[in-house]
């Protein structure tokens, strides 16, 4: 089954390059995603719809207002969205600080806009990125209703 991405269609062989170069990429993106000096990547944790692992996957992201907004890099069929949909939330790491975070909801273009430096909105737009997910930081006090389970690297 082919599927597809920001108007471009991936077949079963592409789909599998891509999942072998993140399983490379990630671990190491993950060493510096999400730290005080790294404005740019933070570290999405996310429960996994089928087996209920936390997952740690390193995304661009901007913090937006009391919201965080994440370009949807791979579209509507990444593991990562589709999990965070499922849930209703998950944790973000940004500039050393962890927020959880609620009520995700694709966003377009010019509603994300704002929270992007113009050089990445740049770069968002010449590879064909129009939808953004914004979810917004949980009050005080709130809390999933089951506990995290040992995190797991996606």
């Amino acid at each position: 089954m082919n599927q597809a991405v920001n108007g471009i269609t991936l077949g079963p062989r592409v789909r599998t390059i891509v999942r072998a170069a993140a399983r490379l990429i990630n671990p190491l993106t993950l060493l510096i995603a999400g730290r005080r000096w790294m404005p740019i990547l933070g570290v999405l944790r996310h429960r996994g719809r089928v087996s209920g692992r936390m997952y740690a996957t390193p995304l661009g992201m901007r913090p937006f207002g009391n919201s965080f907004v994440i370009p949807r890099t791979f579209g509507e069929n990444a593991a990562w969205y589709r999990n965070v949909l499922a849930a209703g939330w998950c944790v973000v790491t940004y500039r050393g600080r962890d927020y959880t975070l609620i009520g995700p909801e694709v966003v377009d273009y010019a509603t994300a806009a704002p929270a992007f430096p113009r050089y990445e909105l740049v770069q968002f737009r010449l590879v064909g990125i129009n939808e953004y997910l914004r979810l917004r930081q949980a009050p005080a006090g709130w809390s999933a209703l089951h506990g995290a389970p040992q995190l797991a690297r996606a």
